[in-house]
């Protein structure tokens, strides 16, 4: 473990510092919609899913972005490119108070998603891989603890706000913390360090690790793996909860259920954490497609009632609270932390983009067709994530 004066004065001190951004970040542009897009709808007389269609753009615009962001955090680094990715954040926000027009709506949007390309996990850990080398993956469990609390975070304070100051007034205080807050951490406590060795100790004697080539079948099957899981988080939480009321559950039992993905996925981490250092985070990403794939399979099986339901959303909670772990972990370990920042932007666009079209995907099979439908579809997808990982092959 780091020495407590390497959270304040050694590489360590990115850590704590990220951390608050990542739940700034997170607070800010990626988790209010839910609570915010209604009163935007209501307030320019625009339909419901026009307006959440702007996340959509969004989260397609970050995916189409992010390979650049990952190129320039190698080249600069993260105390530039995420600075500039808070002031963007901070300016989108702004854009989105003024927009009156439909078109001035989707590009305010379309900046905010440029904003999460260059302020959200992603880059995080691409600052990290920049900073640590090699021996990035404690610092980047670490990090998702931290992350974790930002939905904790952000939807109280969105409620509250919202009762007192209106959408336009919430954002505008989100729009504040990116720039004055965000930002100035990013710029001025960011440490600067590229990889040595005092952060990528070997043992005596020791050979390097082996890595694999970025660039052929395993990359490929490590993006399609993440970005076919992508459509596994991004569905359910805009219509797991709808599909268990429609089952047939209450809705208050419904929001308890909900409730427990959280606990689950930061208890995953933290059990990561204590016990799963010696694992290779090619096990761990397995471990957790299977964990998710089991509770489809559960669900399935067993039919939607509360306990069965509960269940589901532990097992995702833990499944999902490893995989943000290994989205980080796996690429340095397999590729090595040469290029980190490029390799992570490159695994990063697929997965916005699945994550973007998601939503939308799951409402048009659920009306469409029905609830069990749309479950089957994310299962399939589940499925062909595992089908990736186990098809990739470890370094000798």
């Amino acid at each position: 473990m780091p020495h407590p004066r390497d959270f304040l004065l050694g590489p360590w001190r990115a850590v704590p510092v990220l951390g608050v951004t990542q739940i700034l970040a997170w607070g800010t542009l990626f988790y209010p919609p839910v609570l915010t897009v209604p009163p935007i709808a209501a307030a320019h007389g625009w339909s419901l899913a026009f307006a959440m269609s702007g996340l959509s753009v969004g989260l397609l615009a970050a995916g189409l972005i992010a390979p650049t962001v990952g190129r320039m955090i190698d080249r600069h680094g993260g105390h530039v490119v995420m600075t500039v990715g808070s002031l963007a954040g901070a300016a989108g926000l702004v854009a989105l108070v003024l927009a009156a027009h439909p078109v001035a709506y989707l590009a305010a949007w379309v900046l905010i998603g440029a904003a999460m390309a260059a302020s959200l996990y992603d880059p995080a850990f691409a600052t990290l891989g920049r900073i640590f080398g090699a021996a990035a993956r404690r610092p980047i469990t670490v990090l998702t603890f931290m992350g974790g609390l930002a939905s904790t975070a952000s939807w109280p304070a969105t409620h509250v706000l919202l009762e007192t100051c209106g959408w336009r007034g919430t954002y505008l205080v989100y729009a504040a913390l990116l720039a004055l807050v965000a930002a100035p951490l990013h710029a001025l406590a960011l440490p600067r360090e590229r990889p040595g060795a005092e952060v990528r100790p070997l043992a005596s004697g020791a050979p390097p690790p082996a890595h694999l080539p970025a660039r052929g079948l395993a990359f490929w099957l490590v993006a399609a793996g993440f970005a076919a899981y992508a459509f596994v988080p991004s569905g359910l939480s805009a219509h797991l909860l709808a599909i268990f009321g429609r089952a047939g559950i209450d809705p208050a039992t419904v929001v308890l259920i909900g409730a427990l993905f959280g606990p689950a996925q930061v208890t995953s981490r933290l059990c990561e954490f204590a016990f799963g250092g010696a694992a290779h985070p090619l096990n761990l990403a397995r471990t957790a497609f299977g964990l998710i794939v089991c509770a489809f399979v559960v669900l399935g099986l067993a039919g939607i009632s509360a306990p069965v339901a509960a269940a589901f959303a532990i097992m995702f909670g833990v499944a999902n609270g490893l995989v943000t772990i290994a989205r980080g972990t796996v690429p340095l370990v397999l590729f090595g932390p040469a290029g980190y920042g490029r390799l992570m932007g490159r695994i990063a666009g697929p997965w916005l983009v699945m994550q973007s079209a998601a939503p939308l995907v799951l409402a048009f099979i659920a009306e469409r067709l029905s609830d069990a439908a749309a479950l089957a579809v994310v299962a399939a997808f589940a499925l062909a994530a595992l089908a990736c990982f186990l098809m990739i092959r470890r370094p000798a």
